[in-house]
């Protein structure tokens, strides 16, 4: 009985190894991959090495231009060496970790049959109508025309001109170094109707260091996929002035066809609103000598606080808003002028500020107080108001005059007020901004996801990051074809897709979920299955230890 109750006991003792092992088993096997297979956080794979590569991303900005020889513009042994091409290439001085180049491909050919005549007739104008009849000339493509050293289609002491459209007129060299000196001339040109460090500067100027080229240069409008232009009429006095406004007529005549030439740049949104009782929040000065009111140069970053928070405009806007705002002063501080650093009062009566809007002060003409009635009927001459604010919109855009050569004419404005070179200038800097933003963006968002292990990454977060790479990609190859209209395209797609991905709300549900939260909830889980496993294989390993250092008996 005693030798049966003994084997009994050492069939259970073995069954209970089995069994603790059994159950050590499965939760090694089983158990904690299924748990850490369930528990996960989610991450989809990401591009890490091509958004790394990003920062070392050359620009390689190309302008096709076509240069076309009339039959006396440079000699004979040199108009027999027509068609050619040559290539000027140099980097844009800029502290930017990406590299940019401005490649100009100068394609020499002779002129036509039907652009020599053109070209002989009595006034650039003239010949600009002639050549424009043929099909458009493609987006960052320019066109420029050399004509004989003596032609009168310009006068003797002008050597360049510079169209509304993309073409320009060099005058020629009868001189063995013809093409040397002529080349000169359509660089400075071709640099002053396309790029310049400026122009890039200013685009950049979010991704410069303070330094010499963005501490004034702060001034364009982001790139943006639409803008919001509102209009506001202020009068602080309706008991003195009863003021209107064509401001639906102007907006049709000025300002619409602006917006419809500059339409490839963005989409625009145009309102407009009259508010009563609006003061400035600043008191002007009066002058006695002129018996006026001055609004000094100091004082005028202090007039925009207190009335932006009348506009309302820009708290609901998904786009960025810019404010223009006509300003009739009150009877008690009229008439009332702004004065510039010098104390001058400035032309306009009006200021900017960088990325904002502009304000401008219009006076009531004092012989309409001569009457008794009040209030003043006022009619705002839109014509000059519309002048002011258009020029203020081209500045916020960045739009500014070009820095032409010396002796070069320059011609005016089209109807629109925008030169279609012009626009493509602003299309070239709104690319190369949206690739740099494009490029932090990713890089910013690449090193948050590498840092905190635990946010979510879905898998159209990630695909939106593709979409990005690829997008900044194919810019930067379009850009160094000379293909302006599909890189910049591209580079908004870049833009939008990057900040899609870097501002999903996924991000941020595992964010603030930290490991002691973790052991909170899983200690109480698994302690009590686990502490009775370990104890139990605990047991079992003393036990195959002591049995191992157990003496064998020798008879």
């Amino acid at each position: 009985m005693a030798a049966a109750g003994a084997a009994a006991t050492d069939i259970e003792v073995v069954r209970g190894k089995r069994a603790a092992l059994f159950f050590a088993a499965v939760a090694i096997v089983l158990g904690l991959p299924l748990w850490w297979k369930t528990t996960e956080t989610y991450r989809a794979p990401l591009p890490y090495s091509q958004i790394s590569g990003l920062n070392a991303l050359q620009l390689r900005l190309m302008v096709p231009v076509t240069v076309v020889f009339t039959r006396d513009s440079v000699p004979l042994d040199d108009q027999g060496k027509l068609p050619f091409t040559v290539v000027h290439e140099r980097e844009i001085p800029l502290k930017y970790k990406m590299k940019i180049k401005c490649r100009f491909q100068k394609t020499y050919r002779r002129a036509l049959d039907h652009e020599e005549e053109a070209l002989s007739l009595g006034s650039v104008q003239e010949a600009e109508a002639v050549l424009a009849q043929p099909k458009e000339q493609a987006a960052g493509s320019l066109t420029l025309y050399v004509i004989s050293e003596h032609s009168p289609l310009l006068p003797q002491d002008i050597m360049s001109y510079i169209g509304p459209e993309r073409t320009a007129v060099v005058r020629g060299i009868m001189h063995r170094e013809a093409f040397n000196i002529i080349g000169h001339r359509i660089i400075q040109v071709a640099q002053a109707m396309s790029l310049t460090e400026d122009v890039l500067a200013a685009a950049l100027a979010d991704h410069l260091p303070e330094d010499k080229w963005s501490s004034d240069k702060r001034r364009p409008l982001k790139s943006s996929l639409g803008y919001e232009i509102t209009f506001s009429l202020l009068n602080p006095d309706p008991k003195s002035h009863d003021v209107r406004w064509d401001i639906e007529g102007a907006v049709q005549r000025y300002v619409q066809p602006f917006l419809n030439a500059l339409s490839a740049a963005g989409n625009f949104s145009v309102d407009s609103q009259i508010l009563y009782y609006a003061m400035l929040g600043v008191n002007p000065r009066f002058d006695p000598l002129s018996s006026s009111y001055y609004l000094a140069m100091p004082s005028l970053p202090h007039v925009i606080n207190p009335v932006e928070s009348r506009l309302g405009s820009s708290a609901a806007s998904l786009y960025p808003v810019l404010n223009f705002l006509l300003y009739v002063p009150e009877l008690a501080h009229s008439p009332l002028y702004i004065r510039d650093r010098d104390g001058a009062p400035v032309a306009t009566n009006a200021f900017h500020s960088p990325r904002w809007g502009g304000i401008m002060v219009y006076n009531v003409d004092p012989k309409a107080y001569n009457g008794s009635e009040r209030p003043v009927r006022v009619q705002v001459d839109m014509v000059r108001v519309m002048e002011v604010f258009l020029a203020q919109l081209r500045l916020l855009f960045g739009i500014a005059h070009p820095q032409v050569p010396p002796k070069c004419l320059l011609s005016g404005p089209k109807s629109e007020g925008l030169m279609t070179w012009e626009l493509d200038r602003l299309l070239w800097a709104r690319s190369v901004e949206n690739l740099a933003t494009a490029t932090t963006t990713l890089t910013s968002l690449a090193q948050l996801l590498g840092k905190i292990s635990n946010i979510v990454i879905k898998d159209d977060v990630a695909s939106e990051v593709y979409r990005a790479v690829a997008a900044v990609q194919k810019a930067a190859e379009e850009l160094a074809s000379g293909h302006l209209s599909s890189a910049f395209t591209a580079s908004q797609e870049a833009v939008t897709c990057s900040e899609r991905a870097f501002f999903d709300p996924s991000l941020l549900h595992l964010l603030y979920f930290p490991d002691d939260q973790k052991f909170a909830i899983y200690i109480p889980l698994f302690l009590p299955m686990a502490v009775p496993i370990l104890l139990s294989l605990v047991k079992i390993f003393l036990e195959m230890r002591k049995s191992w250092k157990k003496p064998e008996k020798i008879d």
